[in-house]
């Protein structure tokens, strides 16, 4: 607890700190205007059931009709776009925290899916796809011959 007390100190002491501590969030904020972070949005949930995976995203805001989903092997993509607020002519942010512009995300599956059986449903801003798991990656029973078996 004193030493966390003393990184304080030695922080407020240092005339430069707070300098450095704007640049920082000067930097962070023009180094993705305009712009989705592809890393962060949207955010995805998936889980495995016994035949399919199941995705759900994060896309309040966002046309449906602007979505565009894609399979390809074992690699699921959304892309998009988000439009920016529509704001007066010389009205300025007072704070701007939602992202705009165009957006591309890819998760790879564990396993390839059947993309002909893919569905996707988009209500109140989540899309949710599911994804049937490929046939090939279904585990097939295997019957075991024995010559012991006919006896």
């Amino acid at each position: 607890m004193f030493r966390r007390g003393l990184w304080r100190l030695g922080r407020t002491m240092d005339p430069f700190w707070e300098m450095q501590r704007l640049q920082r969030e000067m930097n962070d904020l023009f180094s993705g205007y305009g712009r989705i972070s592809g890393r962060d949005f949207p955010a995805i949930n998936a889980w495995v059931g016994e035949d399919e995976i199941v995705a759900t995203a994060e896309l309040p805001g966002i046309d449906a009709g602007k979505l565009d989903i894609s399979v390809a092997g074992d690699v699921l993509t959304l892309q998009g776009k988000r439009e920016a607020d529509k704001i007066q002519e010389g009205d300025v942010y007072h704070r701007q925290e939602r992202n705009f512009g165009e957006f591309s995300r890819s998760i790879q599956l564990p396993f390839q899916v059947n993309a002909d059986k893919v569905e996707a449903q988009y209500e109140k801003g989540i899309l949710r796809v599911r994804l049937p798991k490929a046939e090939v990656d279904k585990p097939k029973k295997i019957a075991v011959k024995s010559e012991d078996a006919g006896r």
